[in-house]
């Protein structure tokens, strides 16, 4: 069985978190052959989770990770940086799923406890994993409603949060743009750059971490596989591919992935004066009450600076790569959104946009299995990729181990992904219905 890569990942614009953060450490390029006992292809969420987890069950293992760009710098550097605990259904009204809430929450506080687990063990700062909760914040009747909708949801799962009211949002954000908001505590706030480097730099003490060596293909001849690099080889007995959405540029999974991307900017460093004008707490996440709204996030100078981050925009291009065009759309809109909330920083430069690319399919299942022997994927996050691509990864790891647990129990429950329409026709479609979500979320 051979695999091939029909293309690499590619990005527009900066990978502003990492940028903030200032240069980080350079891992080697593969050159020239090695052995391992397992390889993992992605350095994000869940291949590092994958890599950690292998090595908590088999200390000895010869474990390698393979990164196609820089560390830090692909899809998990480009998130808004929300670890969310409780259920998070983006594609219903108010983030009420219909399955089992309770397990899916369990499991979600596990994988924090997991990336709790390796702050402490690799010493990364405390300000890069911030247990400080998040905000649903509403701006309209009907999202107000929607919050009230899942508070109640909430409470039939014995689930804290706490209602803010107009001058609530106020006091937090300095922003007088929300009628409301939804407290809940459980969410971790990330700075997702120096999060994935500390991952990095900490497994570097038991693993061969390559970055700039994306995999060309990988084959299997016998029990080994060989996976090839524009520069090096690895022949290893197992292979675990967390590539999310790039499972497809595999030939695994094709015509079931909606590939979109989520589109954000990033404000200058506000000064002094700023930050007068501004008022509000020195650091706060508040995602949207309708999931297709706008996320805002505040964070303070051991971050990068000041700075408040601004991500809506959807857009699904089965190429993998956003547009020129779809730049420009979400930045202009991103500046619309940002003075609506913030008229008093209407002066602020956005310093940086970006798209970041999420994998959905379209029944909300991951692709966490077997895909041939010794030959493991952790993809499909479904657009919860801090959470769900640590959990996936972790499913992953204990697969190629052996070994069974409530995360592995889950995932072989899911069921497969749906066949998408055929195209053009998913394409047009999801945009369509994108724009019209987009549309009626309104201030939101």
């Amino acid at each position: 069985m051979t695999f091939v890569a029909r293309r690499l990942p590619s990005h527009r614009g900066p990978a502003a978190w990492a940028e903030i953060l200032g240069p980080g450490a350079r891992y080697p390029r593969l050159e020239g052959d090695l052995t391992a006992d397992v390889v993992v292809i992605g350095a994000g969420f869940a291949g590092l989770s994958a890599a950690r987890r292998v090595l908590q069950l088999r200390p000895d293992a010869r474990v390698v990770v393979l990164e196609a760009g820089r560390i830090a710098e692909g899809a998990a550097g480009r998130n808004s940086g929300f670890m969310i605990d409780l259920p998070h259904d983006l594609a219903s009204e108010d983030y009420a799923g219909a399955g089992d809430d309770r397990t899916l929450t369990r499991l979600n506080r596990a994988a924090i406890a997991f990336g709790q687990e390796a702050v402490a063990e690799y010493g990364l700062p405390r300000d890069v994993f911030d247990p400080a909760g998040k905000v649903n914040g509403a701006a309209t009747a009907q999202g107000d409603a929607h919050n009230r909708s899942y508070a109640k949801h909430l409470a039939s799962l014995s689930e804290p949060s706490e209602w803010l009211d107009a001058q609530g949002m106020h006091a937090l954000t300095g922003s007088r743009h929300y009628r409301s908001g939804l407290y809940t505590p459980g969410t971790v706030m990330l700075q997702p750059a120096g999060y994935i480097r500390g991952l990095a730099a900490g497994l570097q003490q038991r693993a061969q971490v390559f970055e700039t060596s994306p995999v060309l293909s990988f084959a299997r001849a016998g029990p080994s596989w060989t996976l090839k690099t524009p520069k090096g080889r690895v022949v290893a007995d197992q292979v675990i591919t967390a590539v999310n959405g790039h499972l497809e540029s595999f030939g695994i999974a094709s015509g079931r992935l909606l590939q979109l991307f989520l589109f954000a900017s990033m404000t200058a460093p506000l000064d002094a004066d700023a930050r007068v004008r501004l008022g509000g707490a020195a650091r706060w996440g508040v995602t949207p009450s309708d999931p297709m709204g706008t996320t805002m996030r505040r964070i303070d100078a051991g971050q990068g600076g000041h700075r408040i981050i601004t991500r809506t925009a959807a857009v699904v291009r089965p190429s993998l790569v956003p547009k020129a065009h779809d730049m420009r759309r979400a930045a202009r809109l991103h500046v619309q959104k940002f003075t609506e909330r913030f008229p008093t920083l209407s002066g602020v430069k956005q310093q940086y946009t970006w798209g970041g690319h999420l994998c959905l399919s379209l029944n909300g299942v991951a692709h966490t299995r077997e895909v041939d022997h010794n030959l493991f994927s952790a993809c499909v996050q479904n657009g919860l990729g801090t959470a769900r691509g640590t959990l996936t990864g972790i499913a992953a790891a204990e697969r190629a181990c052996g070994h069974t647990s409530d995360i592995t129990r889950y995932f072989d429950a899911e069921d497969d992904l749906k066949r998408l329409p055929p195209q053009p026709f998913a394409t047009w479609g999801a945009n369509a219905f994108l724009r019209w979500k987009e549309w009626r979320a309104g201030a939101e």
